[in-house]
C-alpha cells in the first residue's frame, strides 16, 4: 500500500495519465519489496514536489542548504532493520530537478528519471546506502530488480 501525492506546484509538469503511471510503478515496487522480504504488506509514501519544498526539507532534516533530487525518510535504519507494522517511510522527489537530470542524462526521459529516483528512495527506505562503491553497486542492483519487477506486466514478482 502506498500514499502518492503530487503537490499542486508541480502538477502541470505531468501530462495526463503520467501521475497514474508513476503511482502504479511505485505501488508495484513496494509490493515487490514486500514479497522479497516475505512481509505481508509494506507501506510507503511518495511525494512529488518542487525545489523550494525539497530545499527546506534538506536543510531542516539533513543540514544541507541546497535542493536535491530525492530524499528518503525511513522508519527503520540499516538493512534488516525492524519494520514497524510494515511501514517503510517517505520518499520525496523534486520534479524540476528530475526533469533537468533527465535532459542531461538522456537515459529514457523524464518519467524514467522519476521512476529511477523513486526506486533509489525506496532502496534507502529498505536500508540501503551508497557510502562506498561496493555498497552503491549493491544498491543499484536492488534498484534494477525493483524497476524491472515494477515495469513488467502481470503478476508482481519479488525483487
Amino acid at each position: 500500500m502506498i500514499s502518492f501525492i503530487v503537490d499542486a506546484s508541480v502538477r502541470t509538469m505531468l501530462r495526463p495519465g503520467e501521475a497514474q503511471r508513476l503511482r502504479r510503478t511505485c505501488a508495484r515496487m513496494v509490493s515487490a519489496a514486500a514479497l522479497a522480504a516475505a512481509q505481508g504488506a509494506c507501506e510507503a509514501s511518495f511525494r512529488l514536489t518542487d525545489e523550494a519544498t525539497i530545499w527546506q526539507l534538506n536543510r531542516d532534516y539533513r543540514a544541507k542548504d541546497k535542493p536535491t533530487d530525492v530524499l528518503a525518510f525511513a522508519v527503520r535504519e540499516g538493512v534488516g532493520g525492524h519494520l514497524v507494522g510494515g511501514e517503510l517511510g517517505d520518499v520525496i522527489i523534486c520534479l524540476p530537478i528530475a526533469k533537468a537530470q533527465a535532459k542531461a542524462r538522456s537515459r529514457g526521459g523524464f518519467l524514467h528519471e522519476v521512476e529511477h529516483l523513486a526506486a533509489h528512495g525506496l532502496c534507502h527506505l529498505l536500508g540501503y546506502d551508497h557510502p562506498t562503491a561496493r555498497a552503491e553497486a549493491k544498491m543499484n542492483a536492488r534498484m534494477a530488480l525493483l524497476l524491472t519487477s515494477a515495469r513488467a506486466e502481470g503478476r508482481i514478482r519479488a525483487a
